[in-house]
């Protein structure tokens, strides 16, 4: 017997109209980087990056691999010193293969201030930090050093007492090799000689710097003024269209019936559209060939002295990006583990509004977060990196690039083209992002390695 005195809810509903959202997507984040770079319109497809002559070898790094248990050096990477840059490969090889290694552990002195330096040393992994006494007899911190840096190319060449001090600052693996070595393989190889002779002689233009442009200042009665030009770079860099690319593939039966109250077809293409601009974003910050991670030139590479991202090497990043500096990037985790180490400090960062959004700042720059800049290793020990960044073409920084237009543009820079309906009733449409991203100045990047994210603190 039904006791029931009203029509069930249940039942009802089927008579009710629901009111429905359109697909959501868990893939779907801000994309601050996309937002932030200032786009430039691409009218030809391609864009050339005309600079100033700079001598600049490569990314002031050593690579080394493991083999057997056994540290290397890659051979060809041995071209990061200025007189090997031309030498043969067998003649890097060779030199490679009289490297050794070493290891060391925390506080150990790897390089002793004044000691006369007859190796060169490569870190193979860990950190290190080089010292100097200070004009009164003040501790003062050079820089720190970690994977694939070395030193001390001059005084090991020239024999002389180094300079600094090099202190570990956690354990790791070195790899050394003798001057003896060096000068083995010059006696036999005139040109070596020769570039090894130039470089002690400190003849040569010195990595990094630009070609220079004489000038005459604070002169008094007529002096003969020094006549000059500006030297460009004889192959200037060009930047093509990269892009990112799909086919959606729409059945003519869903999109002729079940199109109301959402038009199905643009469903499923924004979708797509979203999914080809989080492809983008990761890109632009990892393409192994524009990518901004894999731009950072000579000399902006900051390693972190603790590890874990702290004030004092984000005001590090300011000093190489000094002029008009932008924006941070970094992943959530490694923002994190800043706003942990500045609450430990007691100088929490300030927040400000950008992008609709409240983003954590330091010094007044924002730090954009994105979960595409990736990490490094396995499992807690992983690390991750921090960009700095000057942005825009009048301030010399980072652009972002995309043609200035294209057939059946639905956004900037993307287009979705009607590829027709085949012999199954499937309509396919072609969606295409084109992009790319330009360093304009190489002092428009820097970037902090090797950050850590899993370290706590016990504020109780």
């Amino acid at each position: 017997m039904n006791d029931r005195l009203s029509l069930a809810p249940d039942t009802a509903r089927q008579l009710a109209t629901t009111t429905k959202t359109t697909p959501q997507m868990r893939g779907i984040t801000p994309r601050y980087l996309l937002r932030a770079l200032p786009w430039v319109d691409v009218e030809s497809g391609v864009y050339r990056v005309n600079r100033r002559r700079t001598f600049i070898l490569g990314d002031d790094r050593i690579s080394c691999y493991s083999e057997g248990g056994a540290h290397r050096v890659v051979p060809e990477d041995l071209r990061e010193l200025p007189f090997l840059r031309e030498a043969n490969a067998a003649l890097l090889a060779e030199l490679a293969g009289s490297f050794e290694q070493t290891a060391f552990e925390p506080g150990q002195i790897i390089g002793a201030e004044g000691e006369t330096c007859d190796k060169l040393t490569v870190i193979v992994s860990g950190r290190a930090e080089k010292r100097v006494t200070g004009r009164y007899g003040e501790d003062a911190l050079l820089e720190v050093i970690g994977d694939g840096q070395f030193f001390c190319v001059d005084s090991w060449t020239r024999c002389q007492p180094l300079p600094f001090r090099v202190k570990a600052v956690t354990s790791g693996v070195a790899l050394t090799v003798g001057l003896d070595a060096l000068n083995a393989l010059a006696d036999r190889d005139a040109s070596l000689r020769a570039a090894l002779d130039a470089h002690i002689a400190g003849e040569g233009p010195r990595p990094g710097a630009e070609a220079p442009i004489d000038l005459a200042s604070g002169h008094t009665g007529e002096p003969e003024l020094p006549g000059t030009y500006v030297e460009y770079e004889d192959t200037p860099r060009e930047y093509h269209m990269s892009l990112a690319q799909t086919v959606l593939r729409v059945h003519t039966r869903v999109s002729d019936l079940y199109n109301a109250p959402m038009d199905q077809t643009r469903v499923q293409a924004d979708l797509t559209i979203q999914a080809l601009r989080e492809r983008q974003e990761a890109m632009i910050l990892h393409h192994p060939e524009f990518g901004l991670f894999n731009n950072v030139a000579p000399g902006m590479r900051v390693q972190p002295r603790t590890g874990a991202p702290t004030p004092d090497d984000l005001d590090e990043l300011l000093s190489r990006v000094w002029k008009q500096p932008g924006y941070f990037v970094a992943h959530p985790k490694a923002i994190a583990a800043f706003g942990r180490e500045c609450t430990r400090r007691g100088v929490p960062p300030v927040i400000d509004t950008r992008f609709g959004s409240p983003l954590i700042t330091w010094r007044g720059v924002p730090m954009l977060p994105s979960d595409k800049v990736r990490f490094q290793g396995a499992g807690g020990a992983a690390t991750t990196e921090i960009l700095l960044m000057r942005v825009g073409e009048a301030e010399q920084g980072v652009i972002g690039l995309r043609p200035a237009g294209v057939p059946d543009e639905v956004e900037p820079g993307l287009s979705m083209r009607n590829m027709g309906t085949d012999q199954k009733a499937i309509t396919s449409y072609l969606l295409t992002a084109y992009f790319n991203a330009a360093v304009l100045v190489e002092d428009a990047l820097a970037v902090l390695q090797n950050v850590e994210v899993s370290k706590y603190h016990d504020y109780s």
